[in-house]
């Protein structure tokens, strides 16, 4: 599975000093994803699952995933990404197995991933309702923005926007997926997994873009003490 990615990318991401951009944004969360490779890796064990269920039912899925999952834990180990996000990808992988064997349905695998991002969209929300936005809570220190950031305009202005944006993001996930389950697309709901891997990162990369130079004007109008 691929939602390890939701926990927080502060921990690994590195931006440089470098202006927001979409593009610079693009490239980070594609370097912090594992790249390509670290991307096909991650999704292997999901789209292992919803082959062999097309192909041969949902015991073959299992049998697959038994197989896949552990074959991508190691070679994300031997590509030595952090063992953290790949313990926490063969935690879920399992965790999604088990939910599909007690309903007895192949969608079943999919049910946590989709109820997850209504959880992010109302942690988002909330926080950024309560004026206390999760991206900055979470980024600033890595932004280099002052502790006191909830006190200069700029820098609340940036995280507040972006756990907004972050808020819809989630949102257009989780009705996206809930959908798709309904529905029950499997192969798509797999797209959808995989699609979303650099999302976090993305966001992420440019928020601490965003956040350094508003911090700079904010240097910039205010007076040294």
């Amino acid at each position: 599975m691929t939602n390890e990615t939701a926990t927080s990318p502060s921990r690994e991401l590195y931006v440089e000093n470098e202006p927001a951009s979409l593009a610079g944004a693009a490239r980070h969360a594609l370097e912090r994803s594992g790249g390509w490779t670290g991307i096909v890796v991650a999704a292997a064990p999901t789209v292992a699952f919803v082959i062999a269920n097309a192909l041969g039912g949902l015991t073959w899925a299992f049998i697959a995933l038994a197989v896949s999952a552990p074959v991508a834990f190691g070679v994300r180990l031997a590509r030595r990404e952090s063992p953290r996000a790949a313990l926490i990808g063969l935690v879920i992988a399992a965790v999604c197995a088990l939910v599909a064997a007690l309903t007895g349905e192949a969608r079943g695998f999919f049910l946590v991933p989709t109820l997850l991002p209504a959880g992010w969209t109302l942690l988002f929300a909330g926080s950024a309702l309560i004026g206390r936005p999760l991206t900055g809570i979470v980024l600033n220190r890595l932004a280099g923005g002052p502790r006191d950031w909830r006190q200069h305009a700029p820098l609340r202005r940036v995280y507040a926007t972006t756990t907004w944006v972050a808020a819809g993001i989630c949102f257009v996930n989780f009705v996206l997926r809930v959908v798709l389950y309904v529905t029950e697309q499997l192969a798509a709901l797999a797209v959808v997994e995989v699609a979303v891997i650099p999302v976090p990162f993305a966001l992420a990369a440019f928020t601490v873009a965003a956040a350094r130079r508003a911090a700079r004007r904010s240097a910039a109008v205010t007076p040294a003490e």
